[in-house]
């Protein structure tokens, strides 16, 4: 069976209102295919919505789209097709999937056009469903490459802008979306270097990330970034590049798609951002959660919250989050 899904997940954003359902209804419509809208704004709110909120309340960097993906696009539209007798799914990432003879199984690889490769958003996908995902973009080089072929069958969305903000922050202002929908307040505190020495003055903590270097109106006599944050004393903690580097770090929440669990130390390469590229590291399982991360050489902007994502090669081999 054929069918279109649309997730009404948050109404009036930027990938989900009126125009995205009726663009998908006509496409679905010209290929033949059965369309539905799944009404999933209350699993939104809770899944992504709250968790991006808690995690700046408590002081991290979070990843919406990526908890968008475990449990709306590849968790209840999953569940969804199922149930529709769908025994694959489909959607516009960039990335491929194949069978692999080394691993005995398939396995999640990196797109074609690496300047949009999206397998860093699709790390937490049960391994047991890489088989039944369908990646049509993963073979294109570039997005001009995609739109040719809707322009070919008439689509609309062919001159479709890029969407690369937060579908829920269209005008990627999430300090003001933090303290319209959030009561986020600004709170002024000390910014501090490791001694403890008054530097000067924070607007409040949301505002600042790790690796940030502007925007803290403070002067000193070599560069200084954010390096971490004391919540219980409302300070911002700054320091030098070599303050901001890390040899070592934790990871938690894992999700391995390659293997069931890593023995003993593996060689791979780790990405901690999914603006950064991946460098060589070794991974060593810790507990059924955790994995240490040791790197081969050291990597700025590590950053509590966000995702780190392994790779063998091309191949996806999991990731979990930076703690």
């Amino acid at each position: 069976m054929f069918c279109g899904t649309t997730l009404s997940l948050c109404p009036n954003s930027s990938c989900c209102n009126v125009d995205t359902y009726i663009e998908a209804k006509k496409i679905c419509s010209t290929l033949g295919f059965e369309h539905f809208i799944t009404e999933s704004t209350e699993e939104f709110k809770h899944r992504v919505i709250d968790y991006f909120i808690d995690e700046y309340k408590n002081c991290k960097t979070p990843n919406p789209c990526i908890e968008c993906n475990k449990y709306l696009k590849f968790g209840l539209m999953w569940e969804k097709a199922k149930s529709l007798g769908c025994n694959y799914i489909s959607t516009g990432h960039y990335a491929k999937t194949e069978y692999s003879e080394k691993y005995g199984r398939y396995v999640l690889k990196k797109s074609n056009n690496i300047k949009k490769d999206q397998t860093y958003f699709l790390y937490v996908i049960p391994k047991e469903l890489v088989e039944h995902m369908l990646l049509p973009l993963g073979d294109f080089k570039d997005k001009e490459e995609v739109r040719e072929v809707a322009r070919k069958y008439n689509f609309s969305v062919a001159s479709r802008p890029d969407s690369e903000d937060v579908c829920f922050i269209p005008d990627n202002d999430y300090k003001g979306y933090l303290e319209k929908n959030a009561g986020f307040k600004p709170q002024e505190g000390n910014i501090v270097n490791k001694k403890g020495e008054v530097l000067g003055k924070h607007e409040g903590l949301y505002k600042y990330t790790i690796g940030q270097r502007k925007g803290m109106g403070i002067s000193y006599s070599e560069p200084l970034f954010v390096t971490g944050f004391n919540k219980d004393k409302n300070e911002l903690i700054v320091g030098t590049k070599e303050e901001l580097v890390k040899k070592e770090f934790y990871v938690k929440n894992i999700n391995l798609l390659l293997f069931d669990k890593i023995e003993g130390k593996l060689d791979c390469s780790v990405k901690v951002r999914y603006t950064t590229t991946d460098t060589p590291c070794t991974v060593e399982q810790i507990d059924n959660d955790t994995l240490k991360v040791t790197m081969k050489d050291f990597v700025t902007s590590v950053t509590p919250g966000q995702s780190a994502v392994f790779y063998i090669d091309d191949i996806v081999l999991g990731g979990g989050i930076i703690q």
